[in-house]
């Protein structure tokens, strides 16, 4: 796959009508590339799947170093000026603090789209936690694991990767296909939806795996990273439309210490702060 990093937006961002929610042009192929950047962050661990071709959730101990990471007074100080961003609360009274657990969150994986045999639906990427503050506001913390340990490598409102996990209440393996903004559960050998997005993509009932890897691959085979797509430098958007992305901030430095993670996770959180969040204006800010 091309190397992350070397796919740009080409278009600049669009900015809706008064009253509507900013939207910012997205690409099937950036999307598709962070979801490789992000699982080089862990190589050895990164694609692990089950016997079934589904991926397995990080370990208990992984998920408890993650939840460590998301919890660090380091990271409650960016979450309080989070919150406080344009004036929505005083920072000293966000008084930011977890709720709920920590899960693993598992991306489209790229090789399904392709069709590779034995490919995986999707790919876990990253632990998500939830955070809310003293007025209510809610923010997702995506932990990465990384050469250096468990980092925060973004920040983004609300809480869809908690909140949809939640959703399949423990049967089945929950999913995102970042490109459409959709979630879906795997259970029982068919892909079944957890939202609107998801629901217009398979139908209530969902779709076998079969079914399911037939659309992706029809829409978003062509478009991979190395594609004529993408060497044609069409990354302007795909199929006209995009979600509108999520406010997010990519989390600050430690007390002593920037969080970082090499090339691949610099690359992947500049990626992530321009095309893979949803619904709502990503606000982005480097590490360092």
């Amino acid at each position: 796959m091309t190397p992350i990093g070397t796919s740009r937006p080409r278009t600049p961002n669009r900015h809706a009508p008064a009253g509507h929610k900013p939207v910012r042009t997205c690409t099937a192929v950036m999307v598709i590339a962070v979801t490789a950047a992000l699982g080089a962050l862990a190589p050895a661990t990164a694609h692990a799947a089950t016997a079934a071709g589904l991926p397995a959730p990080f370990t208990a101990a992984d998920t408890a170093q993650a939840r460590e990471a998301a919890s660090a007074p380091a990271t409650l100080l960016t979450l309080s000026r989070f919150f406080a961003r344009d004036g929505a609360i005083a920072q000293s009274t966000a008084r930011p603090h977890l709720v709920g657990p920590s899960v693993t969150v598992s991306f489209l994986d790229p090789g399904f789209v392709a069709g590779h045999p034995g490919a995986p639906v999707a790919d876990r990427q990253f632990v998500a936690s939830k955070a809310v503050s003293s007025d209510g506001q809610a923010a997702s913390v995506w932990t990465a694991r990384t050469a250096k340990g468990w980092k925060v490598v973004d920040i983004a409102t609300g809480g869809d990767e908690t909140d949809y996990v939640a959703k399949a209440h423990g049967l089945g393996t929950v999913f995102k296909e970042p490109q459409i903004d959709a979630w879906y559960v795997v259970r029982g050998g068919r892909v079944l939806p957890l939202d609107p997005d998801a629901r217009r993509a398979v139908g209530d009932d969902g779709v076998t795996l079969a079914a399911y890897q037939h659309l992706v691959h029809v829409k978003y085979g062509d478009k991979l990273p190395g594609s004529a797509y993408d060497r044609a430098g069409r990354g302007g958007g795909y199929g006209g439309t995009a979600a509108p992305p999520r406010a997010s901030a990519a989390s600050t430095a430690t007390a002593g210490a920037a969080v970082t993670a090499g090339a691949a996770t610099a690359a992947a959180a500049a990626l992530l702060g321009t095309c893979l969040g949803v619904r709502r204006l990503r606000r982005s800010r480097r590490a360092g």
